[in-house]
């Protein structure tokens, strides 16, 4: 598995293992999540993304249960996760409304947070989840610093910022923004056109991409992106899913795509995604079938 430097401190897999809804699945029990964590290493997949709020603020310590029962697991790990959604569930059940808190206080509190949910010494990279229009950038980018100097988080990035967004949060920061998190599919295409890929990809970011099969809309629907990628596939063996990634792969920003299935047997898939081959003609046939017309 090729490997991303997204800065001194922090490298990480090509392929990303999303664990949004580690916490939904029927089994959540330390020994299997172990499971979907070995297979993801088994594939040269060492990154793992969270977030506080998946699973209802639940999800962070489904995979601390897996990490006590076997610290030996965290070593061949990166852990990601973010904060700053405020919702009406889980540990937050009460608030009246949902929003975004950047402030300095809520960024420490889930750092701390984090760490004792997950049961571990440091998180590795750590996102701001969703632009906060209500954000103070030099509160926020100083809190940002300071977790990095702590030695809690090692590197930070930000999740569905916009280019503006992105640089007035790093105006007011000593330590350098290594990713933003995007929507990024066969079925959500904007962002190869709109500035928000060609901003990273200048300045030479490491972009992730959430949602690399639509919410697993290409997996089961039937479109012209599916049709595509289902002849795609059958020449190099593999499934739609594959390709879908495949897709993202091959683009020369370096997009890495985020995989969240639970289903053991799609885990130990993910990386047939590196058998395909994409020459600009098959990347083009997927792209103008995702926007359903020809390109200008």
């Amino acid at each position: 598995m090729e490997r991303v430097t997204l800065s001194e401190q922090l490298e990480m897999s090509r392929i990303v293992y999303g664990l949004w809804r580690i916490a939904d699945d029927a089994d959540t029990s330390p020994a299997y999540v172990e499971r979907k964590i070995q297979s993801c290493l088994d594939q040269g997949i060492t990154t793992f993304d969270q977030a506080d709020i998946y699973g209802d603020y639940g999800a962070e310590a489904v995979l601390g249960g897996a990490l006590k029962a076997n610290p030996t697991l965290r070593n061949q790990m990166e852990i990601v996760t973010k904060c700053d959604i405020v919702a009406p569930c889980g540990r937050y059940a009460d608030v009246p409304v949902k929003y975004y808190d950047t402030s300095r206080d809520h960024i420490l509190k889930s750092v701390d947070t984090s760490l004792s949910e997950m049961a571990i010494d440091h998180i590795d990279l750590l996102l701001i989840h969703r632009p906060d229009p209500f954000m103070d950038h030099n509160e926020t980018g100083a809190a940002l610093d300071e977790v990095v100097s702590s030695g809690k988080v090692r590197a930070v990035g930000v999740s569905n910022f916009r280019p503006w967004d992105w640089e007035l949060l790093q105006s007011a920061m000593q330590t350098k923004l290594v990713t933003n998190q995007i929507e990024m599919s066969l079925g959500e295409l904007s962002s190869f056109t709109n500035g928000d890929l060609a901003f990273h990809q200048r300045l030479g970011h490491a972009v992730m991409a959430w949602s690399p099969l639509g919410g697993g809309a290409l997996m089961t629907g039937e479109s012209e992106a599916a049709a595509v990628a289902d002849e795609i596939a059958a020449e190099f063996g593999v499934d739609r899913a594959a390709v879908a990634v495949a897709f993202l792969l091959a683009h020369p920003a370096k997009i890495l795509p985020v995989m969240g299935t639970n289903n053991l047997a799609r885990i130990a898939k993910i990386s047939d995604a590196l058998k395909v081959k994409l020459d600009r003609q098959n990347w083009f046939r997927l792209y103008q079938a995702g926007l359903g017309a020809e390109v200008p």
